[in-house]
Formats: structure tokens, C-alpha cells, sequence
């Protein structure tokens, strides 16, 4: 039987910081926490300026049940609540806590969670602030939440990181394995899924060494992109398809990240809020590729210089991988949850846009089944309807139908803005 999805593509993997154990950064002078660094509806804050804080100090409240908490990173004084840049959504409200230097903690302490039921497991998760750290930053919680009429019977631990150039999740197995397997079994238990399977893809295979041994079932993968997308990821593990429009639960599944499960260990064994989180920082603009222990609200700038600052004169700085990165504006925007790497760029290439040839290449790669050249042309005249009509809302932004088309059409760029017209359309 054939298993594994259609499409996809295999850019050169440049993982220059693979065999880069993990360093924990000094924390910063000064952290730039946002209230808004997940999917859902930004946190409420509860600190005002002049407020004393510890680490691990709540200073945002969810609201509503898809939003998550914020902690404070460091231990300090809170100098302003203002607006500033933000790494995804251009400006947001954040946070501006001047660091103390101090080592001090709002409560951390080890305990015994082997007979907590899973309600309280899921509080602590929520109260935590942990979300997914593949990438979305979907809230935890609500995602360990089903419904009782969709039941769960598998359990997949995502350690593909098929992005490239990107080697966090890489090295949070080689060095954090057992905690991850113990995070993984809190989800299982939670869920109540019957199966646990860890995927990763075939050019890990000291991470699958590492795992296997640990006695948990392993999948090992195809390297391929994007193979870590939850839908695929389905597809070529259990040879489910997610419905359109639907969620890995209508299959019987929870998909979770490596990352995840290893900060949902921490909350739950020692009451340790998301305040920090591993970060790939590589390229050819910067000086040394480090996998980095990162407090969250840390500024691009101050991770780069702990990584031996720029060469040259840096074109580009993106966060998170080449293929779904976002080009920043600023180089102090701060680190979010969903932060997974730096990439900085000292020879940048932009592409004149070409006309679309309708080779088909971008239809071939294309991993849900679309037809990208359509969508574009549907997007450029504004027929936003006929959009939606041929599936722009199922676009993961992967990126394969870009990079594979020849007239250096940047596709991405048009279905998100595509699929953004939609959206506002349909709640006006």
C-alpha cells in the first residue's frame, strides 16, 4: 500500500548547526514579551509600568478559550506597556521588562504528577502557557481538548523539522529525549490514545537511534518537505486523509511537536511556565550557527551578537526556516513562542516576477492538491470568490509551488494574501 503524500519538494537541507549542542544565552538586559504570540486572541495584560516581576511571573492572561497565558522571561521591573514590533503580524502590544540580573522565580519547584488526573494535567498546560513550537503556536490545551463524539487512537509526536537549515527540534532529541518521551506520554495519557508514534524523517538518524532505544515507536520518514505538516504527516504514518476544511481529530489523531511535548514535560513536572524556548540561528551573515536556549522576548539583535554578530552587511533576516519564514523589518523585533530560528542573509537573490508559462510545476508539488497557477491568476484579478471556490482556504503557505515555478512568481505571497481576502469577506 502506498503511503505518503503527494507533491512536496527537497530543497538542499544546509543544517549547518546539527552537530551544535544546545547553549543556553545569558538573558538579555531587556525583553520585549508580547501579548499576542500564538493563534487565538491575544492575552489580556495583568502587570502595569512600574510592576516588579520573576521569572515565570504571569503578566498576560488568556482570553477566551483559543488564546493562551504570557509569562515574564526574565526577573526585572516593567518599564512600559506599548506598542512594537512583532515578528508575524508587523506591530503589537507587548510587554517591556528592564532585567534585574536576577535568578529569582515566581514558583518553580519539582512534584510528583504520576496520579494527577488529566483535567488537572490540561490546567497546568493551559496555565503554562504552552502552545505548539513547530511552528502555528496553536494553544496546547485546546488542541488536548477533543470532543467526546471525535475519539483519539493515535498520538504522533512530530520530529520531522523538515525545514531546512533549521536543527532545534534535531538537537532537543539528541539531548532531551527522555523528557520529550515523558511529555508524549502526558499527551497520550490525556488524549487516551491507544497508540504513540514518533516521525521523523530518514536524515535524523541519531535522533531515531536515540528514540528507538528508549523503547517508543519510531516512524521513520522520507525527507521530504513539507513532511511535518499535520496533514501530511497523517498521510504518510497512518495513510488517513484530513477532510477539507477539517482537523486531524476527524481522524483519530493529535499531532504534536517535539518542543512541545518537552515544555509540557517542564510545566507539569516542575510548574515551569513557556519562557524560553531553542532557536536555530544560522546563514552565511552570521558568524558562528548555534542552536540557542532563548528567553522569549529576547531581540533578534542581542541572539546574533551572542552567535558572533553579522558578516558583512546582512540583505535579509528571516524567522523560522527559508520556506515559511517571515522577512523582518527590524532587526530588534523580539523572539515569540513560535520562534523557531533565525536565519540571517548576507547575499539575498530577489526574482524578477515572470509570466506564468502554465508548465504545471507548481500543481505537481503542491502537497493539498491544488492548483496554484489558478488560484494566482484568481487572486490577481481580485475574483476572490472563484478563490475560495477552488480551495485557497486549504493553502499551507508551505512554500513548494514558489519555489518550484520557473517565472519566480512569489505564489505564497499571493494565496496568503488571497486567503486573508477571504476571510475578511466572510465575516463582513
Amino acid at each position: 500500500m502506498f503511503r505518503g503524500f503527494r507533491g512536496g519538494v527537497h530543497p538542499p537541507e544546509n543544517k549547518l548547526a546539527e552537530k551544535r549542542a544546545i547553549v543556553v544565552m545569558p538573558a538579555p538586559k531587556r525583553v520585549y514579551i508580547h501579548f499576542s504570540q500564538h493563534t487565538g486572541k491575544p492575552a489580556q495584560p495583568l502587570v502595569e509600568k512600574g510592576a516588579d516581576v520573576k521569572i515565570g511571573t504571569k503578566i498576560g492572561e488568556r482570553d477566551g478559550f483559543i488564546s493562551s497565558t504570557v509569562h515574564s522571561s526574565v526577573a526585572g521591573k516593567v518599564i512600559s506597556i506599548e506598542n512594537y514590533p512583532h515578528p508575524v503580524i508587523g506591530t503589537s502590544v507587548c510587554c517591556v521588562i528592564e532585567s534585574t540580573d536576577s535568578d529569582a522565580w515566581e514558583a518553580v519547584a519539582e512534584r510528583d504528577h504520576t496520579q494527577m488526573s488529566t483535567d488537572e494535567l490540561v490546567n497546568i498546560i493551559k496555565e503554562a502557557g504552552i502552545v505548539g513550537l513547530g511552528g502555528a503556536a496553536f494553544p496546547t490545551h485546546v488542541k488536548l481538548s477533543p470532543p467526546a463524539e471525535k475519539p483519539i487512537d493515535t498520538l504522533i509526536i512530530n520530529g520531522c523539522e523538515c525545514e531546512p537549515m533549521l536543527t532545534a527540534d534535531h538537537r532537543l532529541m539528541l539531548e532531551h529525549a527522555q523528557e520529550i518521551i515523558d511529555g508524549a506520554t502526558l499527551f497520550q495519557k490525556i488524549v487516551k490514545a491507544q497508540d504513540l508514534i514518533f516521525g521523523i524523517e530518514d536524515n535524523k538518524k541519531d535522533a531515531v537511534d536515540v528514540l528507538s532505544k528508549a523503547g517508543v515507536h519510531v516512524h521513520v520518514l522520507k525527507t521530504k518537505y513539507p513532511q511535518g505538516a499535520e496533514k501530511q504527516l497523517i498521510k504518510a504514518i497512518l495513510n488517513r486523509e484530513v477532510p477539507r476544511g477539517g482537523l486531524p481529530m476527524d481522524v483519530g489523531c493529535v499531532v504534536q511537536n517535539v518542543g512541545t511535548a518537552y515544555a509540557a514535560y517542564q510545566a507539569v513536572k516542575f510548574n515551569k511556565p513557556l519562557i524560553e524556548r531553542v532557536v536555530t540561528v544560522t546563514g552565511d551573515g552570521v558568524k558562528e550557527a548555534k542552536n540557542c536556549m532563548v528567553r522569549i522576548g529576547t531581540p533578534a539583535m542581542d541572539v546574533i551578537n551572542f552567535c558572533g554578530g553579522y558578516v558583512g552587511t546582512p540583505k535579509k533576516i528571516l524567522f523560522g526556516g527559508p520556506m515559511m519564514g517571515i522577512a523582518q523589518y527590524s532587526e530588534n523585533v523580539p523572539t515569540v513562542k513560535g520562534t523557531s530560528g533565525i536565519i540571517v542573509w548576507q547575499h539575498a537573490v530577489v526574482d524578477d516576477e515572470g509570466p506564468c508559462v502554465r508548465c504545471s510545476n507548481c500543481v505537481d508539488v503542491c502537497p493539498m492538491g491544488l492548483m496554484p497557477t489558478e488560484l494566482f491568476k484568481a487572486v490577481k484579478t481580485k475574483k476572490f470568490d472563484v478563490a475560495k471556490e477552488y480551495g485557497v482556504l486549504d493553502c499551507i503557505e508551505c512554500g513548494c509551488c514558489a519555489y518550484n515555478c520557473p517565472a519566480k512568481i512569489p505564489l505564497v505571497h499571493y494565496l496568503k494574501y488571497g486567503k486573508n481576502e477571504v476571510w475578511r469577506l466572510s465575516r463582513k
